[in-house]
């Protein structure tokens, strides 16, 4: 009976050890109209490494269609590089500016449409969450947040890369996430016909 649960026990352990050595690719996303941040992380028994994190410039265009196409191309170019499993994207805040919610959401809604485009998973967190999740302060500064991310990925900070380290925020975000129950203001979308079914105002 002893050897019997003994067995099962170190069946259990296999089991784990399995599912946790299973490698995530991460891609997370900061939009924007002007820069917009990416980062690119691998994690593997709870290792994240740092494979990639920089920003797409954006000023430089004048036509917002145009600056939207790059992010449409752009992203897929990041996916078709780095083949992640999943695309954590920062939710757009609520600020009184009218016109420049709107920009920031069309952003966001091209860099969601090019991920879903290539069959990877979207999860969207709002910015307070993924401050939270990764200093504990809902409300902390985007130079908290870069230090924070210093100290748990070593990589060289410059202050020109705080849009970069939001992008992986959202990345790191969503690897703490996994396995635990996500708030309202955090959503899964795995395909087109998933992401109109949970965001049908979005098409109005």
């Amino acid at each position: 009976m002893i050897s019997e649960n003994i067995h099962a026990l170190n069946l259990v352990f296999y089991i784990y050890d399995r599912m946790s050595s299973k490698k995530q690719i991460i891609l997370g996303i900061d939009p924007g109209t002007i820069v917009l941040g990416y980062g690119i992380i691998e994690v593997e028994k709870q290792k994240i490494t740092l494979l990639s994190m920089g920003v797409i410039q954006l000023s430089k265009y004048e036509n917002p269609l145009q600056k939207l196409r790059i992010i449409y191309d752009k992203i897929g170019g990041l996916i078709d590089n780095y083949q992640p499993n999943s695309c954590a994207i920062e939710a757009p805040f609520f600020g009184k500016n009218v016109q420049s919610m709107l920009k920031l959401g069309r952003a966001q809604g091209v860099a969601i449409a090019s991920a879903l485009a290539k069959e990877v998973e979207v999860i969207e967190y709002s910015p307070k969450k993924i401050k939270q999740s990764i200093t504990g302060n809902g409300n902390a500064s985007k130079e908290q947040v870069a230090a924070m991310l210093q100290q748990l990925i070593k990589f060289e900070l410059q202050p020109k890369f705080l849009d970069a380290t939001d992008g992986l925020a959202a990345a790191v975000c969503h690897h703490f996430q996994s396995g635990s129950t996500t708030t309202a203001v955090s959503g899964k979308v795995s395909g087109w016909a998933d992401f109109i079914n949970k965001n049908p105002t979005r098409l109005k």
